[in-house]
């Protein structure tokens, strides 16, 4: 069956993926080398060094491709990486429009390396597509979202900003992480590229640190292939072989992150303790009407503010979680507690940060899929 009319859980499992020719081994093999032999001077069978190219990573570039209902992919060792090879499409004198709430690491690349060779990058509300609008001019090449954003879930119109970016002929590129191919495809609703963090739900063990582009465009990809093997932030064949595997349950595991997560959110909803909670499954969030359109369920991901507590109330209570890790990261099958101003979002400025509710006492939960009655029995006493 052609992988375009594969259903997505079909996909996951066996998008890019044939059985070896060789010895008929059903999963793909880890090809553990570095080079290629070649019966004469450029005579190879599309592989020729490991940087460029690999059979195990083509085989799940291939497969992300499919689950974004893309034309290309490319995989890189982090979200970094992928996130730095947009970037290097620009040149000096660039402009970029993109979010003021965001990770902390793309606000860092943004501000603290690119911006110095005369990139500017303009933080915006992007809550309407409209205000995009005022701050576009001949310099802008690229629109940069998240959606939901990190770490209070804001939820933007991929459809609405798409149609700006090609009335202006601009790059628009969305970061994936926090849906997934799974809840949301960015591709259909008009983005030029897709980005992930594949360390995230599609690794989705925390055993891998991964980042890939999804492009459609023929002559896109080959300028973001021409950087993916020059500058050679490539991943290694034991890592694609790993997010290979984790990607054959994303369906499964996608579906127990949302079950959880909307109980939670709702748990916590009326908590006493709890100031504000941020998950786009409810009515009230900004934009429900948006999260509800362009995605499929509305994820694992929930954020808190805890009612009248400092910096060292907020620590405790981070601490006192038995079930929850306390940890960096989110999208694995454990569930993870995060305090984004010590960590995630560090690298903002407090100022910044603060304007968009990343304060002190917010914390980030990725709800994993272990047993509902466990997560809430641990959030009951961690917040007693």
């Amino acid at each position: 069956m052609d992988k375009q009319h594969m259903k997505f859980a079909t996909k996951a499992i066996h998008a890019g993926q044939e059985p070896d020719p060789t010895t008929g081994a059903v999963m793909t093999p880890i090809y553990q080398t570095s080079t290629y032999w070649q019966a004469s001077p450029g005579d190879h069978k599309g592989y020729e060094y490991s940087r460029g190219t690999n059979p195990t990573r083509k085989a799940l570039e291939d497969c992300l491709a499919a689950l974004e209902n893309a034309k290309y992919g490319l995989a890189f060792s982090s979200g970094m990486g992928a996130t730095d090879a947009v970037l290097r499409l620009l040149q000096p004198g660039d402009e970029v429009i993109t979010g003021n709430d965001l990770y902390g690491g793309s606000y860092r690349i943004f501000t603290k390396v690119y911006a110095k060779y005369g990139i500017k990058f303009h933080f915006l509300d992007l809550s309407k597509p409209e205000n995009i609008l005022p701050h576009i001019n001949d310099k802008t090449k690229l629109i940069w979202i998240e959606t939901p954003t990190n770490p209070t879930m804001r939820i933007i119109d991929i459809e609405g900003v798409a149609k700006i970016s090609k009335a202006h002929k601009l790059i628009l590129a969305v970061d994936n992480t926090f849906a997934s191919p799974y809840l949301q495809n960015p591709m259909d609703q008009g983005a030029d590229i897709v980005m992930h963090s594949v360390t995230k739900y599609i690794g989705g063990h925390s055993d891998v640190v991964m980042g890939a582009l999804l492009v459609n465009d023929d002559q896109l990809y080959k300028e973001l292939w021409f950087v993916y093997n020059a500058c050679g932030a490539t991943p290694g064949p034991q890592d694609a072989f790993l997010v290979l595997r984790g990607i054959k349950t994303l369906h499964l595991r996608m579906k127990a992150h949302c079950e959880n997560g909307e109980k939670v959110a709702q748990y916590l909803k009326n908590h006493p303790k709890i100031d504000k909670i941020y998950w786009p499954g409810f009515e009230d969030h900004p934009n429900h009407d948006i999260a509800k359109k362009q995605m499929r369920g509305f994820g694992g991901m929930v954020s808190i503010t805890l009612k009248d507590a400092d910096l060292a109330e907020t620590f405790r209570v981070a601490s006192s979680f038995k079930v929850f890790t306390l940890a960096e990261s989110l999208g694995g099958v454990e569930s993870l507690i995060n305090h984004p101003v010590s960590m995630t979002h560090g690298s903002i400025p407090k100022e910044e940060r603060e304007k968009v509710g990343v304060t002190d006492n917010l914390l980030r939960l990725s709800v994993g899929v272990e047993d509902i009655d466990d997560l809430l029995a641990d959030l009951e006493q961690a917040l007693a």
